[in-house]
């Protein structure tokens, strides 16, 4: 039988109410428990003797009970049991609350070590709900879990050690030797013992080291099988390459970096059975919206259907506006269809769409409605991929026969976690800029400056230019909500009073934004007062400097998000950083942005700093939720993203018997996604 069909509740001791507090931890079988790993680990070794011990921080302790455990019942008939415990320099009272079994837990005279958070009132030092053990029961290293209200850490301990004494004398490596062997890991068996139960630092070390690896192991298999299972047939595919047509009508040369995404999806479209799968990424002003445009050609003139899904009204706006002028010398119709648009209008556009009369559509999530339906969609194109969930991906997608599928993300992925975030999409990188793009001046200063930067930006409105001014989001507690509004306001009041100030954040309605946006785009605002909502918006040529107040508070990659806002015309621009924030790691990374224009770069040292959260963000990247592997470990990542191509390169499926383990590790990591369990 399998430890993952042993119920928690067969445990001796466990019946079905610690089942059910378990249950809360998605904890229900023995199997699931072993692989409920500590979070930490406390220092059980170090004893502080009971004359030395502070108010206010955690102790250990070694005393013996010096009287009998005194319980009485309080207000709403909870339990207060105290008992005192006393060592050679000292006496302590114990308090435990709703514990009927304490008194025969604690022996009178006998020795035990507790643990806990000392307090002092008049009466003395007390310590509340210790957790404390027998002489034997010590280990240097005792693991600590997270639990639920309820569930005590030595209970857990209690669970696991039973669970451990369950395993069979031979475990079944999931990991075949030869990997063990290479990668220097240790066994199943040692890992599981000395992740819960270390003997010492080494062998926690080596377990965890181990564990780490399989589960990025595992997660990179899944991603793989998973975008192996997507490879059926689209009955889409594509008879001819129309490119070098569509590249000789641009009144402008692509870059190589261009030409060669193009190549790329023209060739997945013509090339292969199943349907293109890809994400075009590279920085702000690349040309990723020429590449679209390339890809949208060939779709119509093999006689498909193209969708163009953006995050915004101004950016599908301006969208369809790029494109119609692209297609103006071909026989291409491109419609816009966005929410604010009349019902009738709507109907219109969706009935053009559905006989075939549109051969483009850009818009924004009114295409994924189910009211939209097209005569024959052959390829689905999202713009700015990280506004956007996989579900809604997947819902434009539906809207044909296993279309082409092409994402753009102007937000460079460190190239090491590419395959996490987009492990069901092939890439390519654009990382080369058009010739003529501007390469926007950064410059860091204290708030001292700040009037200085504001005199600086005067002048180049005096000169017909406009600015950004950018302000964090306010944390809960910290500054009322629209302090945004309230720096927009001083400003028209000081600085900029004889010049038109915009303001824009997220609480505004999508209406509003758009309108604000709007006026800027067209010149009516000089100055536009945002939060990071301008991270992705419409191209103003006419602006030139982007400052952003409390630098110190944004990811490096947003940071860079936010600059490219500017530099997008023929003027030269500016960005200036604001940040009095004297800490050695926030200066470290606003010196990086002042250094290098480099997106990836830039990506890659924001990951190296912070950490892969900037990446991740609230995105419903799809991922399941990993026990104990961290994704700034680019050490592991890298290690397991070898070992899965080596496996893969034996056999792609799995189906080989040496690999039996470790595809069955990848169906039980994934059985809860949304993508559903492995067949």
């Amino acid at each position: 039988m399998s430890l993952y069909d042993m119920p928690i509740s067969s445990l001796k001791g466990f019946g079905k109410t610690r089942a059910e507090l378990f249950s809360k931890l998605n904890i229900n079988s023995v199997g699931e428990l072993l692989r409920f790993y500590p979070r930490t680990y406390s220092a059980w070794g170090e004893v502080t003797p009971i004359s030395e011990v502070q108010n206010g921080e955690k102790f250990l302790i070694k005393a013996r009970v010096s009287t009998a455990v005194s319980t009485t019942r309080i207000s709403g008939g909870r339990i207060l049991s105290k008992v005192q415990v006393a060592d050679d320099s000292g006496a302590i009272e114990l308090v435990f609350f709703n514990n009927k079994y304490i008194s025969s837990m604690l022996k009178f005279s006998q020795e035990y070590y507790f643990y806990g958070k000392v307090n002092r009132d008049l009466y003395g030092f007390s310590m509340t709900s210790p957790e404390f053990k027998r002489e034997e029961e010590i280990s240097s290293i005792t693991p600590v879990y997270n639990l639920t209200h309820g569930l005590a850490n030595r209970i857990v301990i209690t669970a696991v050690k039973q669970s451990i004494e369950l395993l069979p004398q031979t475990i079944t490596d999931p990991l075949p030797y030869d990997i063990l062997k290479k990668y220097d890991l240790c066994t199943l068996r040692f890992a599981l013992e000395n992740i819960h139960f270390p003997s010492d630092e080494k062998a926690l070390e080596k377990a965890r080291k181990r564990l780490v690896f399989e589960e990025f192991l595992v997660l990179n298999l899944g991603l793989r099988l998973l975008k192996n299972r997507k490879l059926q047939d689209t009955s889409c595919q594509m008879k001819e390459d129309f490119t070098q047509e569509f590249i000789e009508s641009l009144p402008y040369t692509l870059t190589n970096a261009q030409k060669n995404a193009i190549v790329d999806c023209v060739n997945d479209m013509k090339n292969k059975k199943s349907p293109m799968n890809r994400l075009v990424q590279g920085d702000v002003g690349c040309g990723k919206t020429a590449v679209a445009a390339a890809v949208c050609y060939n779709t119509v003139k093999n006689g498909f259907q193209a969708a163009f899904m953006a995050p915004t009204e101004i950016l599908a706006t301006q969208h369809f506006e790029n494109l119609t002028k692209m297609f103006e010398p071909f026989d291409v119709n491109v419609g816009l269809l966005v929410g604010s648009m009349t019902k009738s209008q709507k109907d219109k556009v969706r009935g053009n769409l559905l006989s075939g009369e549109i051969d483009i559509i850009i818009g924004t999530h009114a295409l994924i409605t189910d009211s939209t339906k097209f005569k024959n969609l052959g390829c689905a194109i999202t713009d700015e991929q990280h506004r956007f969930g996989v579900e809604q991906r997947s819902k434009l997608a539906q809207k044909g026969e296993k279309p082409h599928v092409l994402v753009l993300s102007a937000t460079p992925i460190p190239r090491t976690l590419g395959l996490i975030i987009y492990g069901d999409l092939d890439i390519t990188c654009i990382d080369e800029l058009p010739p003529g793009r501007q390469t926007v001046k950064t410059m860091m200063i204290n708030s001292e400056k700040r009037a200085r930067a504001l005199d600086f930006i005067k002048q180049e409105l005096e000169c017909g230019r406009q600015c950004y001014i950018v302000c964090p989001l306010v944390e809960e507690g910290e500054l009322p909500l629209e302090s945004a509004e309230n720096y927009a306001a001083e400003l028209m009041l000081s600085a900029f009073s004889s010049c038109p100030v915009g303001i824009l954040h997220g609480k505004m309605k999508s209406r509003d934004k758009d309108e604000v946006m709007e006026k800027f785009a067209s010149g009516e605002i000089s100055v536009l007062v945002a939060t990071t909502v301008v991270e992705v918006g419409v191209d103003v040529k006419n602006a030139t400097v982007m400052m952003v107040e409390n630098a110190d508070r944004f990811g490096l990659s947003q940071l860079h998000q936010l600059r490219g806002r500017v530099g997008r015309g023929e003027y030269k621009s500016y960005c200036i950083l604001v940040s009095d924030n004297k800490n050695e790691d926030s200066i470290k990374r606003l010196s990086t942005m002042c250094r290098t224009n480099n997106g990836f770069e830039i990506a890659d040292e924001d990951l190296r700093l912070r950490g892969p959260g900037d990446f991740f963000g609230n995105r419903q990247h799809g991922l399941p939720q990993l026990s104990i592997a961290d994704f700034s470990d680019m050490e592991s990542l890298l290690a397991t993203q070898q070992a899965a191509s080596e496996i893969m390169s034996v056999s792609p499926d799995l189906s080989d018997y040496t690999f039996k383990g470790l595809r069955a590790l990848v169906k039980l990591l994934w059985r809860n996604m949304e993508n559903g369990a492995m067949n």
